[in-house]
C-alpha cells in the first residue's frame, strides 16, 4: 500500500472516530508503528490532525474537519430552504429526466422540496442516490422512480461510499445532479473533508449532464482535504449570497451560472 493510500484511510478513520492510534493503524494496515509515525507526522506537517501520545485527533479548524449530517441540519437551515426552492427551477414544466443526488444538508433540503416541484410541474422523474436521508425523502414521493445506490454507509454522513457505489455511478449518465460541498475555493475548486466521499461526488459530476453545487456562503473561501471538482465542471452554482470578488471572478472564467436564493 502507497503511503497516500495510507494517510487517506488515516484521515477517513479519524473523521469517523475522532481518534487514531498507531498500533490499532498499524494492525489494520499490516505496517510497522515506526510507517504509521511517519504518516501522522507527514499528515500533521499538512495541517490534517494533530499528534497526540499515542495516536492523533482531528484539527477542529483544520482540513479534514467534518461535523455530522445532523449537526449540518441546524445550520443555517432557513438559507438551505431557499437554495433549496431556487436549485429547484432547474426543474421546468412537463420535465422528464433522471436526477442524481448526493449526501449533505443543502442537497437535502433539494430533496425535502422535491414533492412541491413536482406537482406544480408535472415533472416525471427518476431519482437515484447514495444517501440514506435523502432515499428516506424521495421514498414519500409516488411520483418518482427513486433508487438507492449500495454501499459501505459512513456513520457522519449516512451516505454510502466505497467500489459499490463507484461502480454504480459508472454505469449512469443522470440528467441533472444535485451536489453539495464543503469548500468552495477560487483556487481549489470543490472539496470535502473525506477521501471516500470525494469519490463519489466527482463520479457524480463526472456522470451528469448537468451540475448543480448547492451552497450557502460559508462555503466560500474554505478548502477541505479532498479536491473533487474544479469550478469548470459545474454548470449552476446555487447560494444565498453573492460570492465575493475573486470566486466571482473564477466562477464567471469557468462559465458557471450564480443563482442567489
Amino acid at each position: 500500500m502507497y503511503a497516500t493510500e495510507r494517510q487517506a484511510h488515516i484521515t477517513r478513520h479519524l473523521a469517523e472516530r475522532g481518534r487514531v492510534s498507531v498500533v490499532a493503524l498499524a494492525d489494520d494496515l499490516g505496517v510497522t508503528t515506526e510507517t504509521i509515525r511517519r504518516d501522522l507526522d507527514s499528515l500533521e506537517q499538512v495541517g490534517a490532525l494533530r499528534r497526540v501520545h499515542g495516536g492523533a485527533v482531528p484539527l477542529r479548524s483544520g482540513a479534514i474537519a467534518e461535523p455530522s449530517i445532523a449537526e449540518r441540519m441546524t445550520v443555517n437551515p432557513e438559507a438551505k430552504r431557499r437554495i433549496a426552492h431556487r436549485a429547484l427551477d432547474v426543474i421546468t414544466d412537463g420535465y422528464r429526466g433522471a436526477v442524481i443526488f448526493d449526501a449533505g444538508s443543502t442537497v437535502g433540503a433539494v430533496a425535502a422540496a422535491l414533492g412541491d416541484r413536482v406537482a406544480v410541474t408535472r415533472a416525471q422523474l427518476d431519482v437515484v442516490t447514495h444517501a440514506v436521508p435523502v432515499a428516506h425523502t424521495l421514498s414519500l414521493l409516488s411520483e418518482v422512480a427513486l433508487t438507492l445506490l449500495g454501499g459501505q454507509v459512513r456513520g457522519l454522513t449516512a451516505a454510502a461510499v466505497g467500489p459499490a457505489t463507484l461502480t454504480a455511478l459508472g454505469s449512469l449518465r443522470p440528467d441533472l445532479a444535485f451536489v453539495g460541498a464543503n469548500g468552495v475555493s477560487a483556487d481549489f475548486g470543490l472539496s470535502t473533508p473525506d477521501p471516500a466521499e470525494a469519490a463519489v461526488k466527482a463520479a457524480m459530476v463526472r456522470a451528469a449532464r448537468r451540475t448543480i453545487l448547492v451552497a450557502d456562503r460559508a462555503k466560500f473561501g474554505v478548502e477541505s482535504f479532498v479536491r473533487f471538482a474544479e469550478l469548470t465542471d459545474i454548470d449552476i452554482l446555487v447560494t444565498d449570497a453573492a460570492p465575493d470578488a475573486e470566486i466571482a471572478a473564477a466562477l464567471a472564467a469557468a462559465d458557471v451560472e450564480v443563482w442567489t436564493a
